[in-house]
């Protein structure tokens, strides 16, 4: 019962899309805007970075809250944090009535390093932050990070299931990323510098998009 509970209270409260929301609030589908994705970054996209950034803001928080719930419920199951953590960034990927086609988890995975050691989260996000700044493509984040985040959680921990849980989550988040893999491959893929030089990148993509067309 306990590791039901924990699965349906992460998947349920992860299943909620600020991003989805926002995009109905504007008369559109988010997942037929931008990247076509229904997560933070296509918000930035198409709404700009204030709107983007409280976005993520929300999905950072919805999975803080989904785990500190079950630890309050389940102070004694140490199987609680994996598994609601796991589920809310699940739930937030293939939330029920968006017939499973949500976001692609790294907000909801932050939420989860931040509510497993705030120092852990800073050190993580100052690595990731140059890792960025060097390849300048943001999906290499949630892929390095997820499964990073795994082996540390087990590490830390000693414990070889719970890193199994993260990674569960860490292959899904893997996959999600594999059309922006193939984007990057045919240069289509929006680059990080969008957020100081969106004008250059907007050009740089539609004509690497006409290339690819012909």
């Amino acid at each position: 019962m306990e590791i039901l509970a924990c699965i349906l209270i992460g998947y349920l409260i992860g299943a909620f899309s600020p991003s989805y929301l926002i995009g109905l609030m504007n008369g559109y589908d988010i997942r037929k805007k931008g990247s076509g994705n229904a997560g933070a970054s296509n918000v930035i996209i198409l709404k700009g970075k204030a709107i983007g950034g409280f976005c993520a803001i929300l999905d950072i928080a919805k999975a803080c809250l989904a785990v500190w719930i079950t630890g309050k419920l389940f102070p004694h199951f140490s199987y609680a944090f994996p598994i609601t953590g796991t589920s809310c960034i699940l739930g937030h990927i293939f939330p029920f009535y968006m017939k499973f086609r949500g976001g692609k988890g790294l907000a909801c995975l932050g939420g989860v390093i931040l509510m497993t050691d705030v120092r852990l989260f800073l050190i993580m996000l100052s690595i990731e932050l140059v890792v960025v700044l060097i390849v300048n493509y943001i999906c290499v984040v949630p892929m390095s990070a997820s499964v990073a985040y795994a082996l540390i959680y087990g590490a830390m921990n000693r414990d070889i299931l719970a890193a199994g849980i993260f990674m569960i989550a860490a292959v899904v988040m893997f996959f999600k990323h594999m059309d922006n893999l193939q984007r990057i491959k045919n240069g289509t893929e929006v680059h990080f510098s969008y957020l100081w030089n969106k004008e250059k990148e907007i050009e740089r993509i539609k004509e690497n998009g006409a290339v690819e067309g012909k």
